[in-house]
């Protein structure tokens, strides 16, 4: 069974490394004003859900979340080399209705 202080912990510093990585390297028009509202680790962490919002309409939601799949390979590749984990965590990119 996993840590989940150490869960909670990868999964924070996952959401600051991939705002930041989005703010600065991504250059991608159709993912523009991305706000990362929560991060979930599996537990073998080899799964990411990263969890976010956007002020998009409905229609340009689905190009926002094909931009932001289409760069999840760059931003593992970011996130190996930023963070000191075993295995780098495969991305996948939830719409966060709750907002």
């Amino acid at each position: 069974m996993a840590n989940q202080q150490r869960l909670r912990r990868v999964a924070d510093q996952i959401q600051r490394e991939l705002s930041g990585l989005l703010c600065t390297e991504i250059k991608d028009p159709r993912v523009g004003m991305v706000t990362l509202t929560g991060v979930e680790v599996s537990p073998d962490l080899a799964h990411a859900k990263v969890f976010f919002t956007t002020l998009a309409d409905a229609e340009s939601l689905t190009r926002v979340e094909a931009g932001l799949e289409h760069a999840a390979g760059f931003l593992r590749a970011q996130l190996g080399m930023r963070l000191r984990l075993r295995v780098t965590p495969e991305i996948h990119f939830k719409h966060d209705v709750s907002v």
